[in-house]
């Protein structure tokens, strides 16, 4: 299993439309067989059975990697540090901190170091995007009501 530190690379435009084609039929046969539990895959002329929530994964997983993005898996009791946590958000590691000192994002310490656990963090972002959506909405509306052209 890859941590949030291993920087995969990005997939060639091959792997791309092969992730894509996957996807697709991945998608088409969880629709066409909506009470199949399990899968059975074959790989190398061995039989493997998958759960069906594993192939709902591996779809959106190459989903991803059709449209050129690398994947990493982090479970979600996984706890992270701040480092890891203000990459995740696209902040700095100072601003961050003040957010956990604000009580913004649940944490503990070990130690001296302060660990995020990843859902609650996914659970932040997700409301953070949310009111940045929100804010979006009314600036929207403000510009149509005044006819500003966009």
């Amino acid at each position: 299993m890859n941590t949030v530190d291993d920087r995969q690379p990005l997939p060639d435009q091959a792997t791309a439309t092969l992730a894509r084609a996957s996807a697709e039929e991945i998608s088409r046969l969880l629709t066409q067989l909506p009470e199949a539990d399990r899968a059975r895959v074959q790989l190398d002329g061995r039989d493997l059975v998958l759960p069906r929530h594993a192939l709902a994964l591996l779809r959106d997983l190459l989903a991803e990697m059709a449209q050129g993005n690398a994947v990493t898996i982090v479970p979600t009791h996984a706890e992270l540090t701040t480092q890891q946590a203000a990459d995740l958000l696209n902040v700095s590691r100072p601003h961050l901190v003040k957010l956990l000192e604000q009580g913004a994002i649940p944490f503990t310490r070990v130690g001296t170091h302060r660990r995020i656990r990843y859902e609650h963090l996914m659970a932040y972002k997700a409301q953070r995007d949310e009111s940045s959506k929100a804010a979006l909405d009314e600036l929207v509306e403000q510009a149509q009501e005044y006819n500003m052209g966009y």
